[in-house]
């Protein structure tokens, strides 16, 4: 046996020391430096038992290297499939992230029911029994998932060579221990050894591995930030607890885009895909009120209409209150100034507040023009017509630049029933037969003129 050897690690970055300190050197936060046992003795982790797998691998030039085999696994979970790219990448480590609650252990169970793939859930914070309870809530016809109550990496990998599965899901990694680390689950270096075992799993028998992380107070995945570029890609699912609805993003995505969303809505039988995410994020109403507009926007290849509220009112006190919610301050701050020099309207003095209905966060410039109708709106008290929707963004000069994409905003709207879309005049459309009226505009007074007289 090996000598014992005691190592400093800070619990917030992950950074090794040779001896205790105050502060970190790394990510300067004092007194997040933790001793752990390290112990190094001669025992083995992952080690494949296939005689193909054991040879040590030659460098190819890059055009013998043979990518047709590489096909994505569906998920069968749409919104899954889009976030990720296509699919799950074979060999692919993906780290799922969240509060607690969140519905992170749901979504994963959801999935690995309903894969037409041999697939093993490995728990080390619920019972099979409990798990089992879960799942009965959940429809599902396939029964292709085997359920592992297990926190020790070396017994986990046995039962990987016995079920021989086609991905494999742990929940949580902040729960695995392995015997190669003395230190206690959970630490910075279990975390890192784990992990690594893990990913030599992954990448030698082309089997992709889900894991769920926790996270800390400020919304980081907890461990090392090590873990995060270990991984190839970083899922973040957020939501409320309070409300139904949950986004899926994505961080880092070493296969696709990290710009794409997926939306779900938690039901007492699991989460349910949103389709349409237009339906959550505009609001229904009887009657017409002033300060609302609809903007068009992107994230990733996806067209959202989403509604922008204002309310403007005298300044009750002394300075006028700038407030938003889902929306940048800094940028209202700037489409107020353009306003007020640019197009002549006295907001000076006037408390301005901001939102984005359905709790998420745009920062697409395209919805310039909908927050710019929507504050004219609430300061004129002029109800913006319910069919109208905006797509164009504010330059400093009081003019309407041109967005990308025009055309699918464009086409979505007409979808949704929408009767007439603002763009810029300078943008590029080649769309003919259209039921949608196009109204082209270049600055801020042909918007008004059009809306209010």
């Amino acid at each position: 046996m090996a000598k014992v050897k005691t190592a400093f690690f800070c619990q917030n970055c992950g950074t090794q020391y040779a001896k205790w300190q105050g502060q970190c050197n790394s990510c300067k936060e004092w007194n997040t430096i933790v001793e752990e046992l390290i112990q190094k003795e001669e025992k083995q982790s992952w080690r494949p038992s296939s005689p193909e797998t054991k040879r040590a691998p030659k460098p190819l030039r890059i055009k013998e290297i043979d990518s047709s085999q590489e096909i994505r696994l569906n998920t069968g979970d749409g919104e899954l499939n889009r976030v990720l790219g296509g699919g799950l990448v074979p060999g692919s480590l993906t780290l799922l992230g969240g509060e607690p609650g969140i519905g992170k252990s749901t979504l994963l169970l959801q999935i690995s029911l309903r894969l037409p793939y041999r697939t093993l859930y490995v728990s080390g914070e619920e019972s099979q029994k409990q798990i089992k309870m879960r799942a009965e809530r959940i429809e599902h016809s396939l029964d292709n998932c085997f359920i592992l109550t297990e926190t020790k990496t070396q017994n986990i990998f046995k039962q990987i060579e016995a079920i021989e599965p086609e991905v494999v899901i742990i929940d949580s990694i902040q729960t695995l221990h392995s015997d190669l680390i003395e230190s206690s689950a959970g630490s910075i270096s279990q975390i890192r050894e784990t992990t690594a075992e893990l990913i030599k799993f992954a990448k030698e028998t082309n089997v992709p591995v889900i894991l769920i992380g926790h996270i800390t107070k400020d919304g980081s995945i907890a461990g090392p930030k090590i873990l995060e570029h270990m991984v190839d890609t970083v899922l973040q699912f957020e939501g409320d607890r309070n409300h139904v609805y949950r986004i899926l993003r994505s961080l880092k995505n070493r296969f696709g885009s990290t710009a794409e969303l997926g939306i779900y809505e938690m039901q007492g039988t699991g989460l349910r895909e949103v389709a349409n995410p237009s339906e959550i994020l505009i609001s229904h109403k009887e009657e017409e009120l002033s300060g609302t507009a609809i903007a068009t926007t992107m994230e990733g290849m996806r067209p959202l209409m989403v509604e922008i509220q204002a309310l403007v009112s005298s300044a009750v006190y002394g300075t006028p209150q700038r407030s938003t919610t889902g929306y940048n301050a800094k940028r209202l701050n700037m489409i107020l100034a353009v306003l007020e020099k640019r197009a002549g309207f006295r907001l000076a003095a006037k408390d301005v507040f901001l939102n984005i209905t359905g709790g998420i966060n745009v920062d697409d410039p395209a919805i310039d023009l909908a927050v710019v109708a929507a504050i004219l709106s609430s300061n004129e008290d002029i109800p913006v017509g319910k069919d109208f929707c905006f797509a164009g963004e504010i330059g400093l000069s009081g003019e309407i630049r041109p967005v990308n994409r025009v055309e699918q905003r464009i086409q979505e709207a007409e979808k949704l029933g929408f009767s007439t879309i603002f763009v810029s005049k300078y943008n590029k459309i080649s769309l003919k037969n259209t039921l949608i009226e196009i109204k082209l505009v270049s600055k801020i007074e042909d918007v008004a003129g059009h809306l209010f007289g």
